[in-house]
């Protein structure tokens, strides 16, 4: 055997033996505290449903204890930590004072939303945020009748479901 593809066993080897040893990174899907906020309402003036981002997102944190894999963080201790950092209804715009509340509470994950009513058409989109570096881990996108509130409850399950 010549002197190369002895050196090329011995490395395939060792690759193999790396590749064997590493780990897959966390999962914070299973167990993992979450956050969610209020979907909110995109819709150009006038057209959108202010009211609905509440019906969705507790649709949200209702399927999201269905499943039991997770624990969701209660509304009020959001909007308590809100209350002792001395912050308004103004500040929850910004996206990194969202995650530093939720490091606050003590959530790993944290759930964004927000939806559209343009003509006949709603549209929901969802993502899934990691509250340590803010990156986005998942995001799902559903559209529905814009006239039927039970369609937009089932885009909120499905949309939920998908990004667990």
């Amino acid at each position: 055997m010549s002197f190369n593809r002895c050196i090329a066993r011995i490395f395939l080897i060792v690759i193999f033996f790396i590749g064997g040893c590493a780990t897959e990174p966390p999962s914070y899907k299973e167990g993992a505290t979450i956050a969610v906020w209020d979907i909110e309402d995109l819709s150009p003036m006038g057209s959108g449903r202010p009211d609905l981002g509440q019906l969705l997102s507790a649709k949200v944190i209702e399927t999201l204890n269905e499943t039991g894999r997770q624990t969701v963080v209660e509304r009020e201790r959001l909007l308590l930590a809100l209350e002792e950092l001395g912050l308004g209804t103004t500040s929850l715009v910004d996206e990194a004072t969202r995650l530093r509340i939720g490091r606050i509470v003590g959530a790993r994950l944290m759930v964004f939303g927000g939806y559209q009513v343009i003509a006949d058409k709603m549209r929901l989109d969802l993502r899934l945020v990691e509250v340590e570096s803010g990156g986005i881990l998942k995001a799902a996108q559903r559209t529905t009748s814009a006239a039927d509130v039970s369609g937009w409850l089932k885009a909120a399950t499905e949309a939920t479901s998908e990004l667990f």
